[in-house]
């Protein structure tokens, strides 16, 4: 993309993905009116294969493609499976600002899960940070007497499932390439979404409605996928990953455009306080990285 000038290609890629992904969550919630979540998974899935495909290809992968089914690779998307289970249903009946907002817990949980499991060190003010990212969480979930609702435990639910899968991603061999996990990753979930589907739901026949939002998400999900990867492969990791946080305005914008749903202002004030949390995290990480290549 030459009009866009090097220094600030992997944060525009980054800001690309994120709405991507959010134009892929909008498309798909639509599609559950009317449609069972699961078949939704499952249709939007068939789309991004045969979007995703030849991208694929077109990247010149073929003679890697038998890398999808390598036994650390599937295990990460086996955890990718479960949280979009999850989150699909999350989806379909909560506003897309809030669900988005309680899955940008993940990279949260992750720093908690490589202490726990790989005994890398947290320190203190990042455990802080996290213990208000987490607060922030609440405030978004928002309990009351009788328990936080089903949907925003879904919601958790998949941050927690997502940490799982970045975590056992970081098993993943460093020569496959990021495509071929994202395809990957699209395979798996849309043959555990179709066995789902099969035992919980009853099939539905789509309108034209649906069939275009669910093209249009395959192709927007194959985008952020795309994205997402260039971003970090072109522009180093500090300067990428806080514009990851971007998700969630891109899903306030959507709500508010598209299903006149705005957060109330103590979702509001949660949804800053993880998104603040995050960004500190990624901040003292890069500063501090700085500092030990300089020493």
């Amino acid at each position: 993309m030459p009009f866009v000038p090097t220094s600030v290609r992997g944060p525009f890629f980054m800001l690309t993905a994120t709405c991507s992904y959010v134009i892929n969550d909008t498309m798909m919630k639509m599609a559950t009116v009317g449609l069972p979540p699961y078949e939704v998974l499952f249709l939007r899935g068939l789309a991004a294969l045969l979007w995703g495909m030849p991208m694929l290809l077109l990247l010149g992968y073929r003679a890697q493609m038998h890398l999808m089914f390598e036994r650390r690779v599937l295990t990460r998307n086996f955890f990718e499976l479960i949280a979009i289970l999850c989150y699909v249903v999350a989806l379909a009946n909560m506003p897309i600002g809030d669900a988005s907002a309680l899955g940008q817990i993940t990279p949260l949980l992750v720093l908690l899960g490589v202490s726990i499991l790989f005994r890398e060190k947290i320190g203190a003010t990042r455990l802080a940070l996290i213990m208000i990212g987490f607060g922030g969480a609440l405030m978004v979930a928002q309990p009351t007497m009788q328990g936080i609702s089903i949907y925003a435990l879904l919601a958790l639910s998949n941050a927690v499932f997502c940490a799982a899968r970045d975590i056992a991603g970081r098993r993943v061999a460093g020569h496959i390439p990021g495509m071929i996990v994202a395809i990957s990753a699209v395979i798996v979930v849309l043959v555990g979404a179709g066995a789902v589907h099969l035992f919980s739901e009853t099939w539905v026949a789509p309108g034209p409605r649906h069939l275009m939002l669910l093209v249009g998400a395959g192709l927007f999900l194959i985008f952020g996928h795309f994205f997402i990867f260039m971003a970090y492969r072109i522009g180093p990791t500090g300067r990428v990953a806080p514009f990851y946080y971007t998700f969630t305005l891109w899903a306030v914008i959507s709500g508010v455009i598209v299903f006149n749903d705005l957060p109330n202002a103590l979702a509001l004030c949660g949804i800053a306080l993880v998104v603040a949390s995050g960004l500190t995290i990624v901040m003292l990480d890069e500063r501090r990285r700085r500092l030990t290549l300089v020493a």
